[in-house]
């Protein structure tokens, strides 16, 4: 997927066809919560760093009618995936479609020259890297002075939920694990802020957006509790097995420890954090 000299940490949930429905999952579930307040005016250059199979993709063009996007990723096949399904996607009624243009790039060597985009979007994507800094570091280069910033991580240690379980605690703190000796950070969320300070960013807001999920949202239920996090859980069992970390019996506990959550009276609930900055002038 990558050369040695421009490695990025690997992605911990792997390249499925079930990796690829649950960021569908969960780019379709959490879209209003995450993309209230993100726009593009028409004619702007916007880069979508790390965007994978697409699952954001397609509510970034949503929010910007007009706008260019370029996607990239470091992986050919989730490029290829990506391009495959949002072809063929119709705009909405009325409104100048956004263009979008992927290419295979890794977003700490970008292949462009310095101010070239107008915004850059980032989602879940820091999270997986060694240096986020210098990923950082590299969009603000690409980035027009006075242009804009957005980025999106989650915080697994912002998890909580009913009925509570140590199983369930457990095979999150072994998700969390494994993705730190890949060398990324599941808890990345809390850092968002301090990281596009370190960075050079002015203007940096961090705002939380919170996910509760309990009967009376079924939809949330299903589409975060179930398909996002839960799977998202499921989708290490293998390595944390093999690692040492547990045995298949005591995961598959915790496993079902989180159904719990989404059944009956259970609750869930997990805050993403959402900042923005920008590119100062000189």
């Amino acid at each position: 997927m990558t050369t040695p000299t421009t490695r990025n940490t690997p992605y911990v949930h792997g390249y499925s066809a079930r990796e690829t429905r649950r960021l569908t999952d969960q780019a379709d579930t959490l879209a209003a919560l995450l993309h209230d307040g993100t726009g593009y005016p028409p004619g702007s250059r916007i880069l979508e760093a790390g965007c994978g199979v697409g699952a954001q993709t397609a509510h970034l063009a949503a929010a910007g009618p007009g706008a260019h996007i370029v996607a990239i990723d470091i992986d050919e096949e989730s490029l290829a995936a990506a391009e495959q399904r949002l072809s063929g996607r119709p705009p909405a009624p009325g409104r100048q479609p956004a263009s979008i243009e992927w290419q295979h790039a890794d977003l700490r060597e970008l292949p462009y020259p310095d101010a070239e985009f107008d915004h850059v979007f980032v989602c879940f994507v820091l999270e997986h890297l060694t240096r986020p800094d210098l990923a950082l570091a590299g969009l603000r280069r690409v980035l027009r002075p006075g242009g804009t910033l957005t980025v999106i991580e989650g915080d697994h240690g912002s998890a909580f939920f009913h009925p509570a379980g140590r199983h369930a605690d457990a095979v999150i703190a072994h998700q969390v694990r494994l993705q730190a000796a890949a060398g990324g950070d599941a808890l990345i969320g809390r850092r968002l802020a301090p990281l596009l300070a370190a960075a050079g960013f002015t203007d940096v807001e961090a705002r939380p957006r919170t996910v509760y999920a309990d009967r009376t949202r079924p939809a949330l239920v299903d589409g975060f509790t179930r398909q996002t996090f839960i799977a998202m859980i499921a989708s290490v069992r293998d390595e944390a097995v093999a690692a040492g970390l547990c045995g298949e019996a005591e995961f598959d506990r915790g496993l079902r420890e989180l159904d719990r959550t989404a059944t009956g009276e259970g609750t869930f609930h997990y805050t993403f954090v959402k900042a923005t900055a920008v590119n100062p002038l000189p």
